[in-house]
């Protein structure tokens, strides 16, 4: 059961990462015209979900090799993420345009990445009871 549960959880990792390469991509780089398509777009946002994309494959890799090390890609996605929240409520406050989808996009990535984060915690704490004596 445990097998199945950290597959599948690497499986929705790297689909939702390859997701978000591909839509970060498309507006960094313009492809299939996403800028237009995307509208007010904040580059800030953008960067970071590109960044996180990486991060996320990462993670579903590691989630089944050491999931320790996916634990830790998703913590710092996390805090990507965050930071570039409160990068677009600065953008926000200081009259810079957006769409206001991005709010509501934002912080459901911020939602998903966290639930993954906890499936990878207690992923990494079931696999870590046998290495305990190296920590």
């Amino acid at each position: 059961m445990k097998k199945l549960l950290t597959l599948s959880s690497a499986l929705a990792l790297a689909a939702f990462g390859l997701l978000t390469l591909f839509l970060s991509t498309s507006v960094i780089f313009d492809l299939f015209g996403m800028r237009e398509k995307e509208g007010n777009y904040v580059l800030l946002v953008v960067w970071a979900n590109f960044i996180s994309s990486i991060l996320y494959l990462n993670a579903a890799y590691n989630l089944a090799k050491n999931p320790r090390i996916a634990l830790y890609s998703l913590v710092a996605v996390l805090v990507i993420l965050l930071a570039a929240f409160i990068g677009l409520k600065i953008h926000i406050s200081t009259g810079g345009i957006y769409e206001v989808a991005t709010l509501g996009a934002l912080g459901a990535r911020i939602g998903i990445t966290f639930v993954f984060a906890l499936l990878a915690y207690f992923i990494s704490k079931k696999s870590m009871k046998r290495y305990y004596f190296f920590l």
